[in-house]
């Protein structure tokens, strides 16, 4: 019995979301004000481990779906992808040369979705 792609991807997504959320609202709340290292390393560790389950979810769903739904999704990922890494290293230029102020590093995955986003329905049109 095979098993939808996107299923899949919606409730691994939903998943690995739940966790991120849950430990960044209990950041937020100051439920790990005092932890020290080494527990700081791996509080960060907990919070980046969902985002690579997410974008691990997503190239699974591309590995599974098919040719069409595989280039729906494909394209706008390596377009936004591109683009993100262009922007962060930009702005990371930008506060090395003209003193713009600093963005944390974290920044990158919602620019990812931003730019993913942004980019799909062009990429889907360049597509037809």
């Amino acid at each position: 019995m095979s098993t939808n792609p996107m299923r899949t991807y919606v409730i691994r997504t939903v998943l690995f979301m739940g966790g991120y959320v849950a430990v960044n609202v209990a950041a937020i709340f100051g439920a790990f004000d005092d932890v020290a290292r080494p527990g700081s390393y791996i509080l960060a560790l907990a919070v980046a481990a969902p985002v690579a389950g997410h974008i691990w979810a997503l190239l699974d769903c591309m590995k599974n779906a098919d040719e069409y739904v595989r280039g729906i999704l494909a394209r706008p990922f390596i377009v936004a992808a591109g683009l993100a890494v262009a922007v962060f290293t930009g702005w990371g230029f930008l506060t090395e040369y003209a003193d713009v102020p600093h963005a944390p590093g974290w920044l990158i995955y919602p620019l990812l979705w931003a730019m993913f986003g942004l980019t799909a329905p062009f990429t889907h049109k360049l597509a037809r």
